[in-house]
């Protein structure tokens, strides 16, 4: 399977609830998405270049959900 036929969203919560309320909220199942693994909390950088890399948000854990739609033609 190749990513390039995926088309993902992930949303980011301070809290885990919001995160997975947001596949019913945004009606994702009817979209075609389904949740691409668990949601769990995560620290985010950022590269710019071969240089260290920046923490996102002040370096504060956020809950991650990412949803996934496969193109039809991805078996």
């Amino acid at each position: 399977m190749s990513d390039s036929n995926d088309d993902r969203i992930t949303v980011l919560a301070k809290e885990f609830t919001p995160a997975a309320m947001e596949y019913h909220r945004r009606a994702m199942g009817k979209r075609g998405y389904s949740l691409a693994g668990p949601i769990v909390a995560r620290k985010f950088l950022m590269l710019e270049g071969p240089g260290e890399p920046e923490e996102l948000f002040g370096g504060e854990l956020y809950y991650a959900a990412t949803f996934v739609r496969r193109d039809e033609d991805d078996n």
